[in-house]
């Protein structure tokens, strides 16, 4: 079961969430919160797996309250920013700030399913419309792209599987990509993880673009 917090400051928004995941097999709804310091209070009584995450909200904003639980090292929380601003200071002090996933409010209700099972279960979330601005952002790195695989210890294959996952490919294309199974692929990117010393895809992603491992224009 997937156990989640809703973070918004409008009792509508978190009652039509509610609706949308409580009525999906295998999500439970265990708490909501109004405000960011509500969310860290109901956060650390509940250890949620999941918290959707609204932006603006009276007093600590959510971007305050985010940092907060994801430094926590009690919570195995994953935070996942939910928004109705497509705004780039929103998205990349998200990014910074730890954040699993962004999504905007106008997200389906399906892909708001798949965000939370997909965040749930270790990996991250971006809305496609905020993707290129991230390549774009992190695109002008120059390092040697050999020097830095060596840097970070990773082999040629794991090497691969990052450039991949840096052009958004899950593990299931990726696997029929480089003719792996599925569960090799899961654990090369848990390796490339660990090297890099990042939380989740988007910040190993991140991390390929602005080391210049990947460039915009391909790999």
């Amino acid at each position: 079961m997937i156990r989640v917090v809703l973070a918004d400051d409008q009792e509508l928004v978190r009652a039509g969430f509610r609706i949308i995941l409580q009525t999906e097999p295998g999500i439970d709804v265990v708490g909501e919160a109004g405000s960011g310091a509500d969310a860290i209070e109901v956060v650390t009584r509940t250890n949620p797996d999941v918290v959707l995450m609204d932006i603006q909200m009276p007093g600590m904003d959510g971007l305050t309250a985010s940092r907060h639980i994801i430094g926590d090292p009690s919570l195995r929380s994953r935070v996942l920013i939910l928004t109705t601003f497509d705004r780039d200071d929103y998205l990349f002090d998200a990014l910074g700030a730890g954040a699993s996933g962004f999504l905007l409010k106008t997200a389906s209700p399906e892909k708001l399913i798949e965000a939370v099972r997909v965040v749930a279960d270790g990996d991250a979330m971006l809305a496609p419309e905020v993707t290129s601005r991230v390549i774009a952002r992190f695109g002008g790195a120059a390092a040697p792209r050999s020097e830095v695989a060596t840097d970070v210890g990773l082999t040629e294959r794991e090497r691969e599987v990052l450039v991949l996952v840096a052009q958004g490919l899950s593990n299931a294309e990726i696997a029929a990509r480089l003719f792996l199974g599925e569960a090799t692929v899961k654990t090369h990117v848990s390796n490339v993880l660990a090297k890099l010393g990042v939380r989740d895809r988007v910040q190993a992603v991140v991390y390929a673009y602005e080391s210049g491992l990947v460039t915009p224009n391909g790999s």
